[in-house]
C-alpha cells in the first residue's frame, strides 16, 4: 500500500468534514451533538469499515463482517437478534427508548467475486477470490455508526423511540433483504434510511431495475468426444443453443430491459462430453411485470434448447427484487441532513491518487469529472429515469417509506463493480465519503425523530404512490434463501 493507504491516514478522516450548519428542522442543540456523536465514533467507523474491506466475504458468507458490525453494535448497548429470516449472517440490532417512531437504518456489506485489488491506483489484485467493487464495507460500517451516534443523541435527551440497524447480507444477486421483508422485520417500522458508496454526494431519488435472477443447469450424457461422440449428450450444447435464443430475444422484448449471463460450468476437458452445464443469467426493467414475462420467454428458451440438443434442464431461480418506490418527502429530510454534514476535502496525495485511477479509465480518462467535485453536493430532484442497476431496498421501500442517499467514496469517473472501486473503499478517499454518510444518516434519523409531521407526510405519499390494493409478493416467490447462490454446478 502506499502511504495514503496507511490505517494511520484513513483514520484521520474526522479532520475532513468541515463545520456546517444545522438541518434546517433539526435544532442546533441536537444538530451539534448527532456531529459530535459521528466524529467521536469516525476511527472505530473506518477501523470497521477497513476491516471488513480485508475480509471481502460474499453473500451469504459474510460471518466475519457481519459479526464484528454485531460486536460493535452489542458494545455500544444494543440489543441484537442474529440470524434472522433464515440467514446466518443477517442480524437486526435495535435500542428503543420508550414509545415513539421506529427509525430503521440499512447495513451492507458483502463483496463482489473476482475483484481482489490493492489499495492502489493501478490494477493490482491480492489474490483473494473478492473484493469491494460496491463499497460495502463502508455502507455496512457508517450505517451502524450513524445508529450508535442517534442512540447516544437520544439517550442524552431522553428521545422516545427505537433505532434499528438491519445487518442484511448478500445484495449482490443474493436478494437478502426480500427475505427479511417476506419474514414481516420491517412491519412495524416508520422509515428506512440507507446510503450507497458512489461517484457524488446526492440525496436525488427515482426508481431502480426490477431483477429476476437464476441459474439454469442442462443435464446431458458423458461420452468421448472423438471415439463415441454419437453415444453423448453435450449439456454444454444445450447451453449454448439457450444463449442464442436468448440473444435473438433481445430485439424483441420491451425498450430498457435487461438480459446479461454468465456460463458458471461449461465441462471440464475438451475430449469428454460434458454432461453437466450451468449458465447464470439476469433479466432487469424498471416494471417487475415485463421482468416476470421476459423471465418467462427465457425459460421457455432453455426448454427449447433441452428439447433441441437431448439435454434435460432445470432452473433454479437464485433472486428477485422490486424497482425502488421513491420518496419525495423523505428526499427533503435526507437532502437537508446531507447539506448540514459537512464537505469532503481531499489532500494533495489523495488528489494525485484520483488522477492516477481516473487514468486507468477507457480513453485514459477524458472527459471524466473533475476531481473537485467530490466536495460538491448535488440538486436533490426526483428523476424519472432508473438507475443502472438493482437493488433489494427496493422491496423494503415498497412496505415501509424508505429514502436513501450516495456520498462520494469513489473516484469521479468510476465504473460500479471494478477494481478501481475496490481500491478506493480501501483507501481514506473511500473513509471520507463514509465519514459523510455516518452524519447525513445520523442527522436525517434524528431530523425525523423530532419531526412527526414529516414521518406523516412520507406516510402518505408512500400510500399513495403505492396504491390502496397493492399486496407484497416476493418476485423469487417462497424458496428459502439460496445460502450456496455464489457456488457454481462445479463446486
Amino acid at each position: 500500500m502506499t502511504k495514503m493507504m496507511t490505517a494511520a491516514v484513513a483514520l484521520a478522516a474526522g479532520a475532513v468534514l468541515a463545520a456546517a450548519p444545522a438541518a434546517a428542522d433539526l435544532a442546533p442543540a441536537d444538530s451539534s451533538q448527532i456531529l459530535a456523536n459521528a466524529a467521536a465514533g469516525e476511527k472505530a467507523m473506518a477501523d470497521a469499515a477497513l476491516q471488513i474491506w480485508k475480509f471481502a466475504e460474499i453473500g451469504y458468507q459474510e460471518t466475519q463482517s457481519s459479526g464484528l458490525l454485531q460486536a460493535r453494535l452489542k458494545a455500544a448497548g444494543f440489543t441484537v437478534t442474529p440470524g434472522v429470516a433464515g440467514e446466518p449472517t443477517a442480524f437486526v440490532a435495535s435500542f428503543k427508548n420508550g414509545a415513539g417512531p421506529v427509525i430503521g437504518v440499512l447495513a451492507e456489506f458483502d463483496a463482489l467475486p473476482g475483484l481482489s485489488q490493492a489499495a492502489a491506483p493501478v490494477r493490482q489484485p491480492l489474490g483473494g477470490p473478492a473484493g469491494h467493487g460496491c463499497g460495502h464495507n463502508l455502507f455496512g460500517a457508517a450505517s451502524t455508526y450513524a445508529a450508535i451516534a442517534v442512540k447516544e443523541w437520544m439517550v442524552k435527551n431522553n428521545v422516545k423511540g427505537e433505532i434499528r440497524v438491519y445487518g442484511t447480507p448478500a445484495e449482490e444477486g443474493g436478494s437478502g433483504k426480500v427475505y427479511m421483508v417476506r419474514e414481516g422485520l420491517f412491519r412495524d417500522v416508520d422509515t428506512v434510511l440507507h446510503w450507497h458508496p458512489g461517484n457524488a454526494n446526492s440525496a436525488a431519488q427515482g426508481p431502480s431495475m426490477a431483477n429476476i435472477s437464476g441459474k439454469f443447469r442442462f443435464h446431458g450424457i458423458s461420452a468421448h468426444a472423438a471415439g463415441n461422440p454419437d453415444k453423448g449428450r453435450s449439456a454444454l450444447d444445450g447451453v449454448e443453443a439457450m444463449d442464442a435464443m436468448v440473444n435473438m430475444m433481445r430485439e424483441h422484448i420491451p425498450d430498457r430491459t435487461r438480459i446479461h449471463y454468465v456460463i458458471t460450468n461449461g465441462g471440464k476437458a475438451p475430449n469428454v462430453v460434458p454432461d453437466e452445464a450451468e449458465v447464470y443469467y439476469y433479466v432487469r426493467h424498471t416494471d417487475p411485470k415485463v421482468v416476470q414475462a421476459v423471465w418467462e420467454w427465457v425459460k421457455q428458451a432453455a426448454s427449447g434448447a433441452a428439447m433441441g440438443t437431448q439435454t434435460k434442464v432445470d432452473v433454479e431461480v437464485t433472486g428477485g427484487v422490486y424497482s425502488l418506490l421513491p420518496n419525495a418527502a423523505l428526499m427533503k429530510v435526507m437532502d437537508r441532513s446531507l447539506r448540514g454534514a459537512g464537505t469532503i476535502t481531499w489532500t494533495p496525495e489523495e488528489m494525485a491518487f484520483g488522477q492516477k485511477i481516473q487514468q486507468t479509465f477507457a480513453g485514459g480518462g477524458a472527459g471524466a469529472p473533475a476531481l473537485s467535485s467530490v466536495g460538491e453536493v448535488q440538486p436533490a430532484v426526483m428523476v424519472d429515469d432508473a438507475m443502472g442497476g438493482s437493488t433489494d431496498v427496493a422491496d423494503v421501500s415498497w412496505v415501509v417509506p424508505t429514502v436513501g442517499l450516495s456520498t462520494a467514496t469513489f473516484v469521479p469517473g468510476s465504473a460500479g463493480h471494478s477494481w478501481q472501486n475496490v481500491a478506493a473503499a480501501g483507501s481514506s478517499i473511500g473513509i471520507k465519503g463514509a465519514a459523510l454518510a455516518t452524519k447525513t444518516l445520523a442527522l436525517a434519523a434524528a431530523d425525523l425523530f423530532r419531526s412527526p409531521d414529516a414521518i406523516a407526510a412520507a406516510k402518505q405519499e408512500f400510500a399513495v404512490k403505492r396504491g390502496a390494493n397493492f399486496q407484497y409478493k416476493a418476485l423469487l416467490g417462497d424458496r428459502q434463501p439460496p445460502l450456496d447462490y455464489r457456488k457454481t454446478a462445479s463446486e
